[in-house]
Parts: structure tokens; C-alpha cells; sequence
């Protein structure tokens, strides 16, 4: 009967201390209908350590918003005035914990003292192979109705850290899928997708795995 109580306490030990496991926390900033949000949400949904906390959108009439609130996830609507002229955004980084941001559709650009704060933490995924088809004005269909124009043989997407300049930040990650004379723009625009859909998710764990937690 002893005998059996001393192999039960190590193992008892064993899951409490496992509980104290840190999880690591995602906000997504998007401004749209946020497809690629919903793909992040339902990716990281069953993943213990790893949590999306907060959706931040630029537009108060965003249909991401609530794809958020369905999933039980906190939002925040910026206004230019509170995301360029003060640093409220960060307190309400630091109050979920926020340890990476991606970047979904969002069309604004990112105020220097985020940038710095969140330096090698900040991702956007851009639909296109950077650095062609970048910068500013270069989102959504116009990226794909230049990539038509242009005649090239395939597009893709890019995955990239975030600096103060659109489409500039350092490559994370690269795909590829080949394009035909025949294709229109959005039927560019619907394999970059599959693309996004596929990628973009993995690759922020993956960046999560390997970087610390920002608050310890």
C-alpha cells in the first residue's frame, strides 16, 4: 500500500507543474471581411499554447468584428487620431498580453512606436511576391490587376515583418503558384487566397514557437 503512494506523488507533480506552462497571445489587426483572420482563429482554436486575444480594426463596420465576437474574442476599433497621435493601443497590448501581431488585411500604416515596441513581434501577410507589387496603394485587386498587367508566370504570397514602410519589412516567408494567360485578376486573386489560407497561420505559430514571451 506505501508502496503505491510513493509512485503516485511524482506523477501528481508532475501535472501541476505542467499548468504553469505560459501561453503565448496573437492579436490580429484587420479591416476588412477578415478570411484570413477566421483562418488564425480556427487554427490556433485547439492549440493550448497559443491564444488569438484580441481582433484591432480600423472600421467599425468590419464583418471581422463579428467573426471576432462569435469566437469569443476581444475587440478594439481604432480612430486615426487614437493609433497616430497616442500610444493608448499599447495599453491595451500589454493588458492581453499580447506577444505577436499579424497583420490581416489591414490597410493602414503602422505608427513608428509600434513598430519598435513590437520589432520582430509585427507580421503582414501581402498578396503578392515581394518586393514586386508592393507599397503603397498595393492591396487587395489592384495588387492582382498588376500582376495581370505585367504578364508574369506566377504570383504568391509574401509573409514579412513590419517596419514603418508599407511592404518593406524583412521576408519571414515566401510561396508561389503559377499563373496562365487565361487567368483574370480574381482568379489571381482566388489562388493567392488559397495561398494565404493555407500559410499564413503555420508560419505564426512557427514564429511564436521560436520567440519569447514579450511580458515574462
Amino acid at each position: 500500500m506505501h508502496h503505491h503512494n510513493e509512485i503516485k506523488i511524482p506523477t501528481f507533480a508532475v501535472t501541476l507543474q505542467c499548468k504553469y506552462t505560459y501561453v503565448k497571445n496573437i492579436a490580429i489587426f484587420a479591416s476588412g471581411t477578415g478570411s484570413n483572420a477566421r483562418k488564425i482563429v480556427e487554427h490556433f482554436a485547439e492549440n493550448p499554447d497559443f491564444s488569438v486575444k484580441l481582433l484591432v480594426s480600423n472600421r467599425a463596420d468590419a464583418p471581422v468584428l463579428d467573426m471576432a465576437a462569435e469566437n469569443g474574442i476581444a475587440t478594439l476599433i481604432l480612430s486615426r487620431k487614437l493609433f497616430y497621435e497616442s500610444e493608448e493601443i499599447l495599453t491595451a497590448l500589454q493588458q492581453h498580453d499580447i506577444d505577436l501581431i499579424a497583420l490581416a488585411g489591414f490597410l493602414w500604416l503602422v505608427p513608428p512606436y509600434l513598430v519598435k515596441t513590437y520589432k520582430g513581434r509585427m507580421v503582414n501577410i501581402h498578396p503578392a511576391l515581394l518586393p514586386d507589387f508592393g507599397g503603397k496603394g498595393m492591396h487587395g485587386i489592384h495588387v492582382h490587376e498588376a500582376v495581370k498587367a505585367a504578364g508574369v508566370e506566377k504570383s504568391g504570397i509574401t509573409i514579412h515583418f513590419v517596419n514603418e514602410q508599407y511592404d518593406k519589412g524583412s521576408i519571414l516567408f515566401q510561396a508561389s503558384c503559377p499563373l496562365s494567360e487565361a487567368d483574370t485578376p480574381q482568379d489571381i486573386a482566388r489562388k493567392v487566397l488559397q495561398l494565404e489560407h493555407r500559410h499564413y497561420a503555420p508560419v505564426l505559430e512557427q514564429l511564436l514557437t521560436n520567440i519569447p514571451k514579450l511580458h515574462s
